[in-house]
């Protein structure tokens, strides 16, 4: 019984993580697959293009400026934020892909 219960909570344990673990933002159909995403200071945030055509994900945000240059279909970028806020993501090439990020210590 206790092998069987501590078999229960690695289990859920390492699901937690592995969901907590995943922060990747889409870009598909011009848009974002999500408006706003929280994340911890230090945590990365992947940038992924399953779209059919370029992408150019950039914040010009002070503090949290980047900017990853054209992402063409298929490519994913990193991005690790270390300083808290929030900050307006958008993509250069398409003014109506926006999205907030919220930088939390």
């Amino acid at each position: 019984m206790r092998t069987m219960a501590l078999l229960v909570f690695v289990v859920a344990a390492g699901l937690s993580a592995a969901i907590a673990a995943d922060h990747t933002i889409r870009q598909k159909g011009r848009m974002f697959s999500s408006a706003s995403v929280t994340i911890g200071k230090g945590e990365t945030l992947t940038f992924l293009n399953d779209d059919t055509v370029p992408h150019n994900v950039a914040s010009i945000t002070k503090g949290n400026e980047f900017d990853l240059g054209s992402q063409p279909p298929g490519a994913s970028t990193d991005v690790t934020f270390d300083a808290v806020g929030e900050i307006d993501v958008i993509c250069a090439i398409h003014p109506r892909m926006k999205m907030t990020l919220k930088v939390t210590d």
